[in-house]
């Protein structure tokens, strides 16, 4: 799929609103080439970015007074685990499926589509938890991480493609080519200490799985992570997009020159991330963001890219989600969005 973006603008996928029409507004007015559809994490703790994706899983518990979910490994689970693997090797995507409890702006943008009362967009933007941070984030019932349990880590990489798949599935309606992005933030820890024993080879694999598997239902792949890692690991898993924080970390992607020329040479696009999701929105107004997309932009072009090509293969977002902070902030957020991505194409 040819994908040229040409400083079209996109979001993460995480809103602080209670009230899912507000949200969908927000995403119509601001981002109407490419929408999403809206994680609402303040409104349930089932649409935490971990907890979104648990459905159809194998001994998740989900616990409602604390608000948190766990696995537990405990006793015989062979039949769960059994039932899982039918409904994968089946390729059973309604098993996979993400119901209504767990994401009412999923459900709502589907509604708001086939109303008609909002035209086809270029693309659709959907995204899931990526299963590193899936499966680092979540725990057993001993608390320890649920990615040092072998077994469980498959679980979790085949549950994410097929979860993708579905998502990817659920707006073919639409007609419209389609972006998945699998959101994996802990990359940014990937090398420290914490997690001195999460290999790099084995993150490339998981990657790929999960981006072949949105390849065959035909849409491109992104992948974000909103802090510095190694760039080239999301280049060698086959990604489509690198999403990334650029106004915070914009020259950590200048590190590997070469191969993001070839990256992008190849069709690949970034992301940039240039409008701060944090109180310094509100410092900065949409000509100042430009000018330092712009810096960034040059910085690599001194590096040898085509400086032209950069600009072509250019997506435009917020560095990070925003659904942890005040809708006032959030709101402004993708103001300046919007008008970036306007006065650069314009």
């Amino acid at each position: 799929m040819s994908f040229k973006p040409q400083c079209l603008a996109t979001a993460i996928g995480s809103f602080p609103h209670n009230n899912v029409a507000t949200a969908c507004q927000i995403i119509f007015e601001s981002i109407p080439e490419i929408p999403v559809w809206p994680q609402l994490p303040n409104s349930d703790f089932r649409e935490n970015m971990e907890i979104q994706y648990s459905e159809g899983l194998p001994r998740v518990v989900l616990d409602e007074k604390k608000e948190r979910m766990y696995f537990d490994t405990s006793g015989d689970f062979s039949q769960e685990l059994e039932k899982f693997y039918e409904n994968y090797l089946a390729e059973n995507l309604e098993y996979f499926h993400i119901s209504p409890e767990f994401s009412r702006g999923l459900y709502e943008m589907e509604k708001i589509f086939k109303s008609g009362s909002q035209p086809k967009p270029k693309f659709f933007k959907g995204q899931v938890t990526g299963p590193i941070t899936e499966g680092l984030g979540r725990v057993d019932e001993n608390k320890r991480s649920i990615y040092y349990n072998e077994l469980f880590r498959d679980v979790i990489v085949k549950a994410t493609e097929m979860k993708a798949r579905w998502l990817i599935n659920k707006f073919k309606f639409l007609e419209c080519n389609q972006i998945c992005f699998v959101d994996e933030p802990i990359l940014s820890a990937f090398g420290s200490s914490t997690y001195v024993s999460v290999h790099r080879d084995d993150v490339v694999r998981y990657l790929n799985d999960v981006i072949k598997a949105i390849h065959k239902e035909g849409a491109l792949a992104g992948c974000h992570c909103c802090g510095n890692t190694e760039w080239t690991i999301l280049i060698d898993a086959g990604i489509d997009i690198i999403s990334f924080d650029a106004y915070e970390y914009g020259e950590t992607i200048g590190y590997y020159p070469q191969e993001v020329k070839a990256f992008l040479e190849k069709g690949g696009s970034l992301a940039w991330g240039i409008v701060p999701t944090s109180e310094k929105s509100f410092q900065e107004t949409p000509q100042s963001l430009i000018d330092k997309l712009k810096v960034l932009i040059n910085n690599l072009a001194q590096k040898g890219i085509n400086k032209n090509l950069l600009w072509e293969q250019c997506l435009l977002t917020p560095s990070c989600g925003t659904g942890s902070l005040s809708v006032e902030l959030a709101e402004k957020i993708f103001e300046h969005l919007q008008e970036v991505s306007y006065k650069l194409r314009n």
